[in-house]
Order: structure tokens, then C-alpha cells, then sequence
């Protein structure tokens, strides 16, 4: 690209480009990404952000352009690569001055640099370091501060990488500047002082910042810089000046032993103690609760279970933490975390009186009244200090027991976080509470105060039981907390002022499966009608997207544990769903969770979800079309019920199976849903193989072939678990429809396919052809001869034999059942590799026979296990799920397959006596006599009785 001609052309483009016009804005943006693998591109855009004199948006723009061009085609490797030469060109380019005016586009440039230094420097950037160094010390402010913002991100972007060799350059170049960075530091940090000494406020804001610069390159070079930082005095003295104790200390827990007893010191009187009052602010505050926390919980700080084993280092550390932390300094970093800072504060009480939902919202995601870390140091320090925080905690909740005077605020304060304490501690109490007691005695009395002042208690008991539940709850209460949480639900004032405590509440109604083992559906089910039409009420009163994605998701557990025993009381929610839809539009994560609710709705509903069809399916449309922008957050559940609503389908419809027009895309992606694509795929075979084969497996062969180009053998089985699935349910059809990927499944079994599971597989295959589909094996082998330049029977032979050898990676009962059936389908035969083989077929037959014979107590006659030959409903339990409609055409499948519907001690008898017919009684014998006498023996075993 020749500069001068091409300066005014791409000036333009960008000029464009930031216009708010769309018939300008398209054509320019789709020009620049032609120009961005153009030689010289790079260097006009250089020029373009260099010229100070043009619009900002153009040379913002411009920097944007370069800075993506970096990531893309900057590395040798990458294709479009720029030339070495202009590589050299731009490097140079890029540290001519630090002059950017413009704060915006110079940290841009800064950023944009450290990605080039990041390839490389030192190698092939060596001058930048010493230009940026000496930059630095230049008495110009502007061009000062641009050097160190550029020192800065060049710094970070070296430390932050992590191969050895890459480690070892950043710390001999952190040992090479060290000294000189410790002193521009210091430099900085006086003339600020010096400035706010002399009321100098202007400059000594800009010092400020070159001071706050010049920390931040020191920190990285201090903590990444020295592998052994404790051997280096220089370090360890500038570890204690510049305060990087958290960094440090996370990095470097060795070296950080001598400082422990001086920082939890500094901590916790700023923290615990009337010293810090009135002096600490938030972020201080916090830095300081996450340094106590980082050395109470550090795995190098705690001895092993046998001192013995234990390293030096971790004894000292251990050591010194005990004795800092006596019982009467936990007691009081305990008594103050839950009487100080898990108070509400005066502002969020204002906030829960003016908008009751945004402050339900706010605290949704942590429990105390300052922030996540407050709650995070309590859980840590009592987990690792129980014994000693056990007894303070207790007596705290003793002084406060009974119904607290609602005219006493700071007792109703104390009470709410003397609770969340209790709650967050539940698994370590466990042993010394009875919670069950505590339950009938205090708490249930306390969620009957209906006094307004009161509800701050009956929102924390609320919570505070959702935290027990799990931990310590008999299931004989549940029906008495249900009754109580249903009256608070039917208070309209508590609706109206406190959706928040309406959430907590209902919360208790669905517990995780995972945490409550002990949710009974029948104790529930008394409930359940007033509970939802409850539920499904707040659902519409609430405006909160937030809030109405909590009360969806209770929905979806509630639906999730009673199952089809919903199906009477959805009727509201199902029409409602999709007006929240419409006016969800630009609420991409409430639409998730309209999503989920979908999901268990329809596997409550089971073949009655086909009444929700003219709103599920274009739901299912949108959410899995890649072209469509909210399918970057709506795929995953909308794949999951696009799959329950195929599972749960009494028939196909048109509609249906037009929305698969969605998938070849999908599988294109090959993302992590791809498992659920497959799914999906097999759900419509068995749902309509017919239909779906004849409309889309032209297409899905297609996508296919792609995908086994490059996949993993995981994913390969997957593909092929299809095929498979395909010719189980329509042999001839399904054959037809896959016969392109038949050969490559041949060529596996001939080679001899190295991974087990795709061998399987591969097996199973080759068994659903040669047993249901004959006279297409028949083709296929002919085919698969000229291929291999072998005989037909040659190649069968071959087959035989792999199958055999190969038996072992088989580990499905079925599909070994499958194999014996297939192979047992050559014989009759007087083929004389067929013949050859037979030893090897009977022996797999036998195998096969141990695998699916039982015997008879009663009689003493084996049985094949695997035969299936009513349609009884199993009798479900009341914590199985009912079958969906998809389990149904699975049981009507295997009673129509041979593995299912074929005695193998049947068959295996009627193919010899067939095999002897043909031979003759001497010419079978001397074929049985190629069997071993023991597998003889077994088969005659098997076979008596016949």
C-alpha cells in the first residue's frame, strides 16, 4: 500500500466509520476489514493516531484498529502475518515520543504497546526498555507521565506471562531495573508531598498520578520479578514501605513469614479495635479484612496432621499466628464482625423502605451490611477458630432470646445480624444447636410478629431457617414451616413492601435436591395449589427483572419436585409466560430463566406440552438460531428445551421439525453443547425417523463428515451413536440415509480402530447392518472389496477376525448380545472363510451366552435376560420420574429388536442344527472339533433342554 495515496483513502474510511450513519458507517467498517491484511495498512494507521491535528474519534478509532490488528497478525505464524520489515517499521513508530494529549487514546497506545512488547520483548524489541527508562526521567510532565503509563502496561504484560523461559527473562529484567524503579518511586512520592506542603494543588496532582504509576510497576516487578523475593533486602524493605502486602502475600506465602505478626497487627487494630474508628475507609477496610483472612486460610501456614511431616516454614508461620490469635483477640475480632459489621446501615434501611425490591436485589448476592468480604473473613476465621468462636457466638444469640421490643431498633439490628451470623456458621454449629427446638420455641414465634418494624426479624428468620434446612431440619416440621410461610405470603402488605422476605420465604418451599435429602413431595402436595396460584401472583406483581428471575426459579423447583402433579394449577402461568416474554425482549437473562421454567414445565406437562407449542417452538426457534444476537446467552437452555420438548412429544409436526433447520449451524460451532445437539438429533429419530431422515439426513451427512475431519474420539462416538441409534430404529432407511459414513465405520473395524469406544461402536454399527439389513452389507462388502483390492470372502474373513480379536473392547451387554446375533446370521453357510471363522463365532456366541444367561433357581434352565415381551408399566417410586413419551418409543423399539425380542440360546441352537443340516453329521463334527473342548462343554450346558 503506497503511503501517500493511501493515508487520504484510509483517513476517510475512519472518517466514516464514526459517523452515525449507517449507509456511511456499513461500507467504511467492511472496506477497513478488507484493508487489515493489506502490507502498510499498519503503518498508516500509526501515522493516522500520531497526527495530533485530526478529530479524536478518528484517531481513537484508528489506535482500535491497530491494537486488533496486533492480536491477529502480528505473530509469524499467523496468516495475513505482516512483513518482518514493517513489524520493525512500527515498533520504531511507536516509541518515537510520548507526547498523546488525549488520556483516552494514550492509555490505548500504552495497551497497544505492551501487546507488541508481550511477542517481542527482548528478543526483538531491545531499545524498549532503555527508551522507556530514560524517557521516565525526562523533565517534561506530559511526556513523563506518557512513558510511565506506557513503563506501566509493558510491565504488567511481561509479568503476567507464565512459560519458564519467559519467567526467567522478566526476573533478570526486574533485578536489572529494580533499583532504579524503588527510586522513581520515591522521587514521585516527595515532590507530591512537597506540593501538598507548599499548596501546589495542580502539580501535586500530577505528581500524584506518576507516584501511583510508579507504584504499580514496582508491585509487579516485586512480586513476579524474584522467585526467592526473601533473599533480596532491597525487596523485602520495599515490601514493608509500599504496603504490597496482599499481592505478596498470595504469591509469595514463604517469604512473606516475617511479616505476618506486624500485618495482622496493622490489620486488626485498624479493623477490630476503637483505634481504627472514624479512620479507616471502605476499601481500606476491606483490603485489610482480605489480608487477615489470606493468612488464617493459607494452606502453606497450616501444619500436617502430623507435625512431623510438617516444613519449617509452615511451623513458624503456624507458631506465630497462635500467638497472635489468643482467645481474647478472637473473641473480639468475632463480637465485632457481627455487632459492627453485619449491622444494616441507616442508608440501606432507607433503601428497603423507598425500594424494597432494588434492596432485595442488592443483598440477594451477600448477607452482611458492608460487603462479600465481611461474610467471607467471619466463615473463614470460625471455620479455622470454631472451638474458640463457637461459645461467643452462643451467648450472643442467648442475650437475644425472646421477641425483641420493636421500639428498640438497635436490639432488632443486633438480633438480624446475630442471625445471619448463625446462618452463615450452620455447618460448624451443627453439633451445638438444636435447631429443631430453637425452630418451635423462638423462631416460629418470631415469624408471627406481624408488627411493620418487625419484618427486618421475620426476613432474617426466614433466611436463617433456608440456611438450616439443609444442615438440620426434621422433615416432620416442614409441614408446619409451610403453613407459616404461606401465611406470610397471603399478607398483602408484605407483598407489596417486601417482595424480598415473599423470595426468602418461598425459597424454603423447593430446596436444592442436591442439599435437601429430606423434602418429602406428599408433606408438600397439601400446599402446592395455594403456594403456586401465591407464586404466580408475586410473579406478575413484582417489576425487578431480578426479582422475577427468583420467583421463576422457585416456580421451576416447585414444578422440578411435584412433577406431573402440577399440571392442574399451570394454566395461569402458562398463559401468562408469554406476555413476560414479549417484555422481556432486552432482558436477555430473564428470558433464561422464562427458559427454565419452560424446560420443567414441559417435562411436568409430558404429551400435554403440545397444547404450548404455538408459543414453545418459536421460543425454541429464536433462542437456538446462531444468526440471532440473544442466542449468545439464550443457546444453552434454549438446546435443553428444545430436547425435553422432543422427549416429551406424543407425535412430529410440521413445526416441529422445521426448527431443525437451526442445526447444521450448531454443529458447526462444535461448541460445548454439541453433546446436546446429538441428543436432539437422536430424540427426533426416535420421534419420527421416517420423516426427520427423509428431510435433513442429506444435510446432517454432510455435517457429519466435517465434524469426524476434527474431533475428538469422544465426540467421534457421538456421531456414530447416531448412526447407530438410526439403524435400530429404521435398519433399511437408516441405511440409506447414512451410507456415506458406512465405509469410513468399515475401514475402522478392517484397521482395527487403536480407542475402545469407537471400536465399540464401530461394532455395533456392522451389527445392526449385517443382522437387519442384509443384502446391504452384502453391497457394502463389495463396495469395501474393490476398495482394499481384496476377494469378498478375503475381506469377510478379515472382518471376522478383527471382530472377534476385538470382542473384549465391547463392554455393553446389548451391543455384545448384537455382535453373537450378527455373526451367528452367516450360517447357515457353506463358505469356506465362513467356515474358517467358526471356532471364532461360537466362541463370541459363548461369551455372549454368559453374558445374558441367568438360571432358574426353581427349574435349573437358563434364560436370556435381555428378552422383553409385554408392555407392563413399571410401578414408579415415589422418587422416580413418570416415563416421558420419548421412554415409551424406547420400550416399543426393543420389543421390535432382535436383542430384545431373540432368545441368543435359541438362535445359537437353530444356526448350528441349520449348519449341521447342510454339512452332514461328519462334516459338522469335524467343524466342532476346531472349537476348544471347554467352550464345548459350556455351549452344550447352555444349549440342554433344547
Amino acid at each position: 500500500m503506497d503511503m501517500d495515496s493511501a493515508s487520504s483513502v484510509v483517513l476517510q474510511a475512519l472518517t466514516q466509520a464514526t459517523s452515525q450513519d449507517t449507509a456511511l458507517l456499513k461500507p467504511a467498517e467492511e472496506q477497513l476489514r478488507q484493508w487489515e491484511t493489506q502490507p502498510g495498512f499498519y503503518s498508516v494507521l500509526l501515522n493516522i493516531f500520531n497526527n495530533h491535528m485530526l478529530d479524536v474519534n478518528v484517531r481513537w478509532l484508528a489506535v482500535l484498529y491497530f491494537k486488533n490488528g496486533i492480536d491477529r497478525y502480528w505473530r509469524r505464524v499467523a496468516p495475513h502475518a505482516l512483513s518482518e520489515e514493517e513489524k520493525t517499521s512500527l515498533r520504531a513508530g511507536l516509541i518515537t515520543n510520548f507526547n498523546e494529549p488525549v488520556n483516552q487514546i494514550a492509555t490505548q497506545i500504552a495497551v497497544l504497546i505492551a501487546k507488541v512488547a508481550r511477542l517481542d520483548c527482548p528478543r526483538q524489541w531491545p531499545e524498549l526498555i532503555p527508551i522507556l527508562l530514560e524517557s521516565v526521567k525526562g523533565q517534561d510532565g506530559l511526556r513523563q507521565h506518557r512513558a510511565l503509563l506506557t513503563f506501566y502496561h509493558v510491565t504488567k504484560t511481561l509479568a503476567s506471562k507464565r512459560l519458564a523461559q519467559d519467567k526467567r527473562l522478566f526476573q533478570d529484567l526486574a533485578s536489572g531495573i529494580y533499583s532504579f524503579a524503588c527510586s522513581l518511586w520515591s522521587h514521585h512520592t516527595d515532590c507530591f508531598l512537597q506540593q501538598v506542603v507548599a499548596g501546589e494543588q495542580a502539580q501535586a496532582l500530577g505528581s500524584l498520578e506518576r507516584t501511583l504509576l510508579s507504584l504499580k510497576v514496582l508491585r509487579k516487578l516485586t512480586v513476579h520479578g524474584f522467585q526467592e523475593p526473601q533473599q533480596n533486602v532491597e525487596v523485602m524493605v520495599s515490601v514493608e514501605n509500599q504496603a504490597e502486602l496482599l499481592d505478596f502475600l498470595e504469591v509469595h506465602p514463604c517469604a512473606f513469614i516475617p511479616l505476618i505478626q506486624r500485618s495482622l497487627e496493622f490489620a486488626v487494630s485498624y479493623v477490630f479495635t476503637p483505634a481504627g474508628e472514624g479512620l479507616a475507609f471502605e476499601r481500606f477496610t476491606v483490603q485489610c479484612m482480605n489480608l487477615i483472612k489470606t493468612i488464617v486460610k493459607n494452606d502453606a501456614y497450616k501444619p500436617c496432621k502430623n507435625m512431623e511431616d510438617s516444613k519449617p516454614e509452615s511451623l513458624e508461620a503456624h507458631k506465630i499466628k497462635t500467638a497472635f490469635f489468643t482467645h481474647p483477640t478472637l473473641t473480639e475480632i468475632g463480637r465485632r464482625l457481627v455487632s459492627h459489621y453485619f449491622l444494616l446501615t441507616e442508608e440501606e434501611l432507607a433503601m428497603w423502605e423507598e425500594d424494597p425490591e432494588s434492596f432485595g436485589t442488592l443483598t440477594d448476592t451477600w448477607h452482611t451490611a458492608t460487603n462479600p468480604c465481611t461474610e467471607v473473613l467471619f466463615l473463614d476465621i470460625f471455620h479455622n477458630y470454631s472451638q474458640t468462636l463457637t461459645p461467643v457466638l452462643l451467648e450472643m444469640v442467648q442475650n437475644l432470646q425472646g421477641p425483641t421490643n420493636v421500639e428498640d431498633p438497635v436490639q432488632l439490628l443486633m438480633k438480624d445480624a446475630v442471625y445471619n451470623a448463625v446462618g452463615l456458621a450452620a455447618y460448624e454449629l451443627f453439633d451445638n444447636v438444636d435447631f429443631d427446638q430453637w425452630f418451635k420455641n423462638q423462631l416460629l414465634c418470631e415469624l408471627q410478629v406481624r408488627h411493620n418494624r418487625y419484618k427486618l426479624i421475620r426476613r432474617r428468620v426466614i433466611w436463617l431457617i433456608g440456611q438450616w434446612i439443609s444442615v438440620k431440619f426434621k422433615s416432620d416440621l416442614r409441614p408446619l414451616l409451610y403453613e407459616v410461610i404461606l401465611s406470610l405470603m397471603q399478607d398483602p402488605d408484605l407483598v407489596v413492601r417486601d417482595p424480598h422476605t415473599q423470595r426468602m420465604s418461598l425459597s424454603l418451599n423447593t430446596p436444592s435436591p442436591v442439599d435437601d435429602f429430606e423434602f418429602r413431595t406428599e408433606q408438600f402436595l397439601p400446599y402446592l395449589e395455594s403456594i403456586f396460584s401465591l407464586l404466580f401472583q408475586l410473579l406478575q406483581q413484582v417489576n425487578e427483572c431480578d426479582t422475577k428471575m427468583q420467583v421463576l426459579h422457585v416456580i421451576s423447583c416447585v414444578i422440578e419436585r411435584v412433577s406431573i402433579q402440577i399440571r392442574p394449577y399451570v394454566g395461569c402461568l402458562v398463559q401468562y409466560l408469554p406476555l413476560l416474554w414479549r417484555q422481556s425482549e432486552e432482558h436477555n437473562m430473564l428470558r433464561c430463566a422464562i427458559l427454565t421454567t419452560l424446560i420443567h414445565l414441559v417435562q411436568g406437562l409430558g404429551a400435554e406440552s403440545k397444547n404450548l407449542y404455538p408459543f414453545l417452538l418459536p421460543v425454541i426457534q429464536l433462542s437456538t438460531d446462531v444468526s440471532q444476537p440473544p442466542h449468545v446467552y439464550l443457546l444453552e437452555d434454549g438446546l435443553e428445551l428444545w430436547l425435553v420438548t422432543l422427549e416429551n412429544s406424543p407425535a412430529i409436526t410440521p413445526e416441529l421439525l422445521r426448527i431443525f433447520q437451526n442445526m447444521p449451524a450448531l454443529l458447526e460451532l462444535s461448541s460445548e453443547n454439541l453433546r446436546t445437539c446429538f441428543q436432539i438429533v437422536n430424540a427426533y429419530i426416535y420421534l419420527s425417523a421416517s420423516d426427520f431422515l427423509q428431510s435433513y439426513a442429506e444435510g446432517l451427512c454432510k455435517s457429519f463428515c466435517d465434524l469426524l475431519k476434527d474431533i475428538t474420539n469422544e465426540g467421534q462416538v457421538q456421531v456414530l451413536k447416531v448412526v447407530e441409534i438410526a439403524l435400530k430404529v429404521s435398519p433399511v432407511l437408516g441405511a440409506h440415509m447414512f451410507q456415506p459414513l458406512l465405509p469410513s465405520v468399515f475401514r475402522g473395524v478392517v484397521d482395527g480402530e487403536r480407542y475402545p469406544v469407537v471400536m465399540s461402536t464401530y461394532l455395533g454399527i456392522m451389527g445392526r447392518v449385517l443382522l437387519q439389513n442384509a443384502s446391504f452389507f452384502s453391497v457394502l462388502l463389495t463396495q469395501m472389496a474393490g476398495e482394499y483390492n481384496q476377494e469378498v470372502g478375503q475381506l469377510l474373513g478379515v472382518v471376522i477376525e478383527m471382530w472377534v480379536d476385538r470382542m473384549d473392547n465391547i463392554t455393553q451387554p446389548e451391543r455384545r448380545k448384537l455382535s453373537s446375533l450378527a455373526l451367528l446370521s452367516l450360517l447357515p453357510s457353506d463358505n469356506s472363510v465362513v467356515q474358517e471363522k467358526f471356532c471364532g463365532i461360537v466362541n463370541i456366541c459363548v461369551e455372549a451366552l454368559h453374558d445374558v444367561m441367568t438360571e432358574d433357581s426353581d427349574t435349573g434352565t437358563f434364560k436370556d435376560c435381555m428378552l422383553m415381551s409385554h408392555l407392563e408399566e413399571p410401578k414408579l417410586s415415589d422418587d422416580e420420574e413418570p416415563p416421558t413419551e420419548q421412554d415409551k418409543r424406547k420400550k416399543l423399539l426393543a420389543l421390535e429388536d432382535p436383542v430384545h425380542s431373540v432368545s441368543l440360546q435359541q438362535y445359537v441352537y437353530e444356526k448350528l442344527k441349520a449348519q449341521q443340516a447342510l454339512m452332514g453329521d461328519q462334516g459338522f463334527g469335524a467343524l466342532m472339533e476346531t472349537v476348544d473342548t471347554e467352550i464345548v462343554r459350556q455351549l452344550q450346558e447352555f444349549l440342554q433342554g433344547l
